[in-house]
């Protein structure tokens, strides 16, 4: 019995893990629309058609790439207790008497740790021989987790039809308003972008309504844009003021009311400079609850990795993780560091467990790591969200002041939503990128591992592997290092300048 035991076990892992290996390499395109090409809408702003089709946005349609969910018994060891280990074994089998289903692991309830990982005392158990265990060990392995990626504001007209063709609906649990945006580019006279400039907006009787920081590129997005009338641009030291207001006038009794559209897209020229930040501040917040053993175990496996390639002397790094109330913690943050060493350690003493319902603490994370998260006032600001649940209903005043917060500050929201997720996860997800100029990430069913990936209502999209976006992803936003060819640039405008004060 023990012999046709370790046989089965052996080939059940073996083919389970080269079905998530050779899929890990896979790189191709992906749709969930029923066109096979994309139309650019970043141009689309003021005038977007009632109806997509006369406009030539793509019309999506949900999940029109079925993916099969994947049964992976390399991801059903993650996570699990030493008893359910065994009887994922004897399942696997399927052949196995009914008498030698009931052996259990002597050490089931001796185990060193309550879960399945590589030194339990499951794995070098009396249970079977020896000879078999470094075979039978399932390791975490890099490398293997496949995603997409999307930018909603760059496509800004696809995703207002998909809104206002009601192909998707904003949860209004959440407090937060995706809609209604004026986007806003900061240059200087020579049409160079003006970085890092502050861009806030008003009401036509001085209200503050929203305030962003321009990116890489001199644009920020504002939102509530139906109440904004009037700008006001600063950077070092200078402030520009502009009006959104047209010629359109209204009438009501006798009293002229000032119209203006939505979805707004302005150029302000500005009289100054903006700022390069050199420095670049990373964090990671993670949910932790049972559900995300696979993407934890990708953090584990893959963060030295990631910050050895993005990193430099300039660069810091906070890894955050929550769970739910009632669990063993709600969240558990740490400070900004550059000590890769001693951040890998903190990462590799968490496991998943936990949560129980649908909706966690993302509210309650949010909230400490935007307001409480230790960000310097100069520097590129990235906050990776992995998650696959939404935040609670009631919470949707301390979202909508966490993401407005962010977006003052500059943090950039990039979630990476998980498996097992739902449409308002998703939904929610966006809206968090969109509202703070971030990136939304999602993983996909092609590596094999995981439950299956709920497929975003979106464009045209290419399948890679999770490291390879994450890098590319922050590569995309660092603003520190600077090209030869924008250093000659530097140089040779500050001897013009230096001429001409002399």
């Amino acid at each position: 019995m023990k012999a046709r035991k370790i046989l089965c076990i052996l080939s059940v892992l073996t083919m389970a893990m080269s079905t998530g290996a050779c899929n890990s390499n896979t790189e191709l395109f992906k749709t969930s629309t029923e066109s096979s090409t994309t139309t650019s809408t970043a141009e689309h702003s003021d005038d977007t058609p009632a109806n997509y089709e006369d406009s030539g946005e793509l019309v999506p349609k949900i999940n029109a790439v079925s993916r099969p969910e994947t049964n992976n018994i390399w991801n059903s060891l993650k996570g699990i207790t030493a008893d359910e280990a065994i009887n994922t074994f004897d399942v696997a089998e399927g052949a196995i008497a009914e008498e030698d289903v009931a052996v259990e692991s002597p050490h089931a309830e001796t185990s060193s740790s309550p879960y399945f990982t590589a030194d339990d005392d499951i794995i070098a158990g009396d249970w079977y021989d020896d000879d078999y265990k470094d075979d039978i060990q399932v390791q975490p392995q890099a490398g293997l987790l496949t995603a997409g990626v999307w930018n909603d504001n760059d496509n800004w007209g696809f995703f207002t039809n998909l809104v206002n063709n009601d192909k998707i609906t904003i949860p209004e649990q959440y407090g937060l308003k995706p809609t209604n945006r004026v986007e806003v580019t900061v240059t200087d006279k020579n049409t160079k972008p003006v970085v890092n400039a502050k861009v806030k907006g008003f009401t036509d009787k001085g209200e503050l309504v929203w305030t962003a920081v321009t990116d890489k590129n001199g644009t920020a997005y504002l939102f509530n844009g139906d109440k904004i009338l009037d700008l006001e641009i600063e950077s070092q030291g200078k402030t520009v003021k502009e009006s959104l207001r047209i010629d359109m006038v209204e009438v009501h009794n006798d009293e002229q009311t000032i119209m203006k559209t939505s979805n707004t897209k302005i150029t302000v020229i500005f009289d100054g400079d903006g700022k390069n930040y050199q420095q670049t501040e990373i964090m990671f917040v993670v949910d932790t609850t049972g559900s995300m053993g696979d993407e934890l175990m990708f953090l584990q496996s893959e963060f030295t990795a990631i910050a050895e390639e993005v990193g430099t002397e300039n660069t810091r790094f906070s890894i955050n993780f929550y769970r739910d109330e009632y669990d063993d913690y709600t969240t558990k943050r740490y400070p900004f560091s550059s000590n890769i060493e001693e951040i890998q350690k903190k990462l590799n003493s968490e496991y998943a467990a936990g949560g129980g319902d649908l909706p966690e603490a993302v509210a309650e994370v949010l909230d400490e790591t935007i307001n409480d998260g230790g960000w310097s006032d100069e520097s590129v600001k990235l906050m990776f969200m992995i998650f696959d649940a939404p935040p609670h209903n009631d919470k949707a005043q301390v979202l909508e002041s966490a993401i407005k917060t962010a977006a003052e500050k500059g943090i950039r929201i990039i979630p990476v939503v998980s498996s097992n997720s739902d449409r308002d996860t998703e939904i929610f997800g966006r809206s968090a990128a969109i509202m703070t100029g971030g990136t939304y990430i999602f993983l996909t069913d092609d590596s094999g591992i995981g439950s299956s990936h709920l497929e975003p209502i979106i464009g045209e999209y290419k399948v890679e592997k999770l490291y390879d976006i994450i890098i590319r992803t922050i590569n995309e936003y660092k603003q520190g290092d600077i090209s030869v060819t924008d250093k000659e640039e530097q140089v040779s405008e500050n001897s013009d300048n230096s001429s001409i004060e002399q």
